[in-house]
């Protein structure tokens, strides 16, 4: 996706050739046009399944109804659009190509029941295009060619209609972290967006890290309206802005802190691309609330990692109870527990908050928990010992004495002095 530098015929030095959205340039294979006609039949399913009228706070309920008439007709539309390599190729397993085919597509448009899209039904869509290129739908003879022809033909497309079933059935953000997400919904075109904007490089050249195309806008571009209308039709990037305008209000810097946080980075946009890449890795695939809707087939697999490194520990992990034997043993065969036996004999079980914990019982706690104080179990007030360290407490009762008080049936000795009564404020002295 970044610009490349050519050399024509009869010319002196090199040229620069950007790859803009719906650009002539782009060259599309058979495979790709065959799949931009399905995603052209589905747009056209929602003029079929208009939204419900009426306000609503949630997703638009009409959304179901769209979701299950393309869960009917999506055999036919695989059929109709998959390439010929993909439709004919023999499949080993119990499932077949097109069952894994269709489980990923028709999760790459979100949830008919949480009424919900986010950034793991964008990442089923393109799971569902790397199943096509593993199984040798796409042409892969030529470098880069037919890579820029699935980003613009396809995956900028199936954004569009994407975008289109939020408006329309005002679908809810999925998983979404409110103002400090990058974005409610999508991630790849900012992705792809900032490589389109990166500075010109040949076939063999390495992927660049820091600087610009030569009049690509201002990063800082993005707070401008007018900026983001007039780029919108041919970067992906300034496309997503674009629809945050569609559907948010106010101020850029308050519905969309991190994008414009990412606006004042100096090293230009293939520096932001590279910080795309990993925060893709970390925040989209390494996430278990999104891997755990992925589906693994044949095609893609779950398979450990030999070589992966153990989980980190935590303060959490480390401070786990161990436990050597359970809690509560089963009643032997043919005896009754003894709170049952007792009922049966008419007498009422004792119960008592001070038995001690069955043996091998660990409690929980915080690592940072004190051990609790033990009290005289005759009494519910502390014992003395207790008692002479209250003083030692930072928060006490009001008018609280710690004094020792003496008692004329004790014979003058000390004794423990009770807390006063506590009463409402309002509350008149007893005998008024």
């Amino acid at each position: 996706m970044f610009p490349r530098s050519l050399k024509w015929p009869n010319e002196q030095g090199l040229s620069t050739q950007a790859w803009e959205l719906d650009s002539s340039d782009v060259i599309f294979s058979d495979a790709v046009h065959r799949l931009r006609g399905l995603l052209d039949r589905l747009d056209k399913v929602i003029d079929e399944v208009p939204p419900d009228p009426g306000p609503r706070r949630f997703g638009n309920v009409a959304f179901r109804r769209w979701y299950e008439v393309v869960e009917d007709r999506l055999p036919t539309l695989l059929h109709d659009h998959l390439p010929q390599e993909v439709s004919s190729f023999n499949q080993s397993s119990g499932v077949s190509v097109r069952d894994e085919l269709r489980s990923y597509l028709l999760g790459a448009f979100g949830s008919a029941q949480r009424l919900d899209y986010g950034t793991g039904h964008e990442l089923s869509f393109i799971a569902f295009l790397g199943c096509i290129w593993k199984l040798g739908g796409f042409d892969s003879s030529s470098t880069g060619t037919e890579e820029r022809g699935i980003v613009l033909g396809l995956i900028e497309p199936y954004l569009r209609l994407i975008r289109r079933l939020i408006k329309t059935y005002t679908l809810e953000p999925a998983g979404s972290h409110g103002v400090w997400g990058l974005d409610d919904h999508s991630f790849l075109p900012y992705l792809f967006g900032s490589a389109q904007y990166g500075p010109a490089i040949t076939e063999i050249d390495d992927t660049p890290v820091e600087g610009s195309l030569a009049n690509a806008p201002d990063p800082a571009d993005v707070v401008k309206a007018a900026a983001v209308e007039r780029e919108r039709g041919t970067n992906m990037y300034f496309s997503a802005i674009g629809f945050i305008y569609d559907v948010k209000k106010g101020p850029f810097w308050e519905h969309s802190p991190m994008l414009y946080d990412i606006s004042g980075v100096r090293g230009g946009w293939a520096k932001i691309n590279k910080g795309m890449i990993k925060m893709y890795m970390a925040e989209v695939l390494s996430k278990f609330p999104v891997v755990q809707h992925f589906y693994f087939g044949s095609l893609f697999s779950w398979d450990k990692d030999p070589d992966a490194a153990p989980p980190p520990s935590s303060v959490h992990t480390s401070n786990q109870p161990s436990q050597t034997q359970p809690n509560h043993m089963p009643p032997k065969a043919g005896s009754l527990p003894q709170r049952d036996a007792q009922r049966d004999k008419g007498e009422m079980p004792k119960i008592s908050h001070l038995n001690p914990a069955p043996t091998g019982f660990v409690g929980t706690a915080a690592p940072w928990a004190k051990q609790p104080r033990t009290t005289d179990p005759t009494t519910a007030f502390p014992s003395q010992t207790d008692q002479r360290n209250i003083s030692q407490t930072p928060r006490l009762p009001p008018n609280f004495d710690h004094g020792p008080a003496t008692s004329a049936s004790n014979g003058g000795q000390a004794a423990t002095r009770m807390p006063p009564p506590t009463r409402a404020p309002w509350a008149k002295p007893p005998g008024d």
